[in-house]
C-alpha cells in the first residue's frame, strides 16, 4: 500500500493571550525571566496538543518561544547592534527599523536547542523545526560591515548549520529553512542563494526543507500580491534551481493563490508540502476545499512525496480561526487518504 499523505503546519501558530498580545507580529512578552520561560513552555505544550488533537501528523513548536521568526535568531548572535537601528526596505515591500551588522557575525549560543528538547519530550510523533534561511535573515539587517550580501549570508549559513545540527541531535526529524526572500531576489537566488541554503543544510542527518511563500496575511503582503497580476509566477524562477539542490522538501503556497499548480512539476522527485490552508483569510476552509487542492496537486507530484501544509505561518490569526484551520487541514487530508484507499 502507498504511504498515507501526512499533514503539517508551515511554522507559527497564534500565541495564547496570556503569553503575548494576540494577532500581532513582534508582540511584547507579558512576563520576564523564569516566569517567561515557564510561560513559553506552557504555550508550546498547548500548541503541540492543539496539533495532535486536530489530527496533524508532523508536529512543530508553533514558534511559541520566538517574538519573530527572524529577529529572535539574530539577537542571539554576535556582531549585530540592536540599539542603533537603521531604516531599510524589507523585500521591496515596506520600510522597517532593523538592526545593524557592525562586526563579524559569530555564534553567540544555541538559540532553540532547549526548546527542541522540550518539544521532543511532548510527543513521539515526527517533529519539524523551522529556522530563518540565510537570504531572509540578511534581508532584515542593515549591513555596515561585510558590504556584501553574499558574504553576510554565508556567515549566517555557517551559524545556522551549527544550530541545525544541534536541533537534530535533540531529536528533530525535519529542519525547515524559511526563505520568503527567494520569491523576490531571483538573481541572488541563482548566484548564491541556493548555495548558502545548501551550506546551512549541509551534513544534516534529518530531512531538510525550504519554505517559500507569499507571506503572512498582513497589509504590506496583501498590497504586494495585488501587483502580481493574474498569475503569480515567482516560483518559476527558483523551482528549477531547487530541483537540482540537495534540499529534500519544498513548502509552497497554493490555497487561494494565483500560482499555476503545474509549477510543482518542476520539483518532481522532491517532497512537496502543498499549502492547502490560506493564512491570509479568517475564513476556515472546509475539509473538501483542502482535499481539492491536494487532489489537483497529485497531477504533478507523486503521492509518496505529497504532504498537506498551510500556506505560511498563522501567528497573526486568532486562536479560534487557527484551530479551525488545523482541524480542516487534518480532516481534508484524511478525506483524500480515504478516497485513495490509503
Amino acid at each position: 500500500m502507498k504511504n498515507r499523505i501526512q499533514s503539517a503546519i508551515a511554522g507559527s501558530l497564534p500565541k495564547p493571550i496570556w503569553l503575548a498580545e494576540p494577532e500581532k507580529l513582534w508582540a511584547p512578552w507579558r512576563f520576564e525571566g523564569d516566569s517567561l520561560r515557564e510561560a513559553k513552555t506552557d504555550a508550546m505544550s498547548v500548541a503541540v496538543a492543539n496539533q495532535i488533537n486536530a489530527g496533524i501528523d508532523v508536529i512543530g513548536d508553533g514558534e511559541q518561544t520566538r517574538q519573530h521568526f527572524v529577529t529572535t535568531f539574530i539577537e542571539n548572535q554576535n556582531g549585530v547592534d540592536f540599539k542603533n537601528k537603521k531604516v531599510m526596505r524589507i523585500r521591496d515591500r515596506y520600510d522597517a527599523e532593523v538592526p545593524v551588522v557592525v562586526d563579524q557575525i559569530t555564534r553567540g549560543h544555541a538559540v532553540f536547542v532547549e526548546d527542541a528538547k522540550i518539544l521532543r519530550s511532548l510527543t513521539d510523533k515526527t517533529l519539524k523545526f523551522t529556522l530563518p534561511g540565510p537570504m531572509t535573515l540578511i534581508d532584515t539587517l542593515f549591513d555596515d560591515y561585510y558590504k556584501s550580501r553574499r558574504e553576510l549570508a554565508w556567515a549566517f549559513a555557517e551559524i545556522l548549520n551549527e544550530e541545525a545540527k544541534e536541533l537534530v541531535a535533540a531529536g528533530i526529524d525535519v529542519i525547515q529553512f524559511d526563505e520568503p526572500a527567494f520569491n523576490v531576489f531571483f538573481d541572488d537566488v541563482k548566484e548564491w542563494g541556493i548555495s548558502t541554503l545548501e551550506r546551512a543544510a549541509s551534513g544534516l542527518t534529518s530531512k531538510t526543507a525550504v519554505h517559500i511563500c507569499y507571506g503572512y496575511g498582513i497589509e504590506a503582503n496583501t498590497k504586494w500580491k495585488e501587483t502580481l497580476g493574474d498569475e503569480w509566477r515567482q516560483y518559476e524562477n527558483v523551482f528549477p534551481l531547487l530541483a537540482k539542490s540537495t534540499i529534500d522538501q519544498v513548502s509552497l503556497e497554493c490555497q487561494n493563490s494565483r500560482v499555476p499548480m503545474e509549477f510543482i512539476e518542476m520539483l518532481r522527485g522532491k517532497d512537496i508540502m502543498v499549502g492547502a490552508i490560506d493564512v491570509a483569510s479568517n475564513q476556515v476552509e472546509t475539509p473538501e476545499q483542502v482535499a481539492s487542492v491536494l487532489r489537483e496537486s497529485l497531477r504533478y507530484v507523486d503521492i509518496e512525496h505529497l504532504y498537506a501544509c498551510t500556506n505560511c505561518g498563522m501567528v497573526p490569526l486568532s486562536r479560534q480561526v487557527a484551530d479551525g484551520k488545523l482541524r480542516s487541514l487534518a480532516a481534508g487530508t484524511a478525506l483524500l487518504n480515504a478516497e485513495l484507499g490509503l
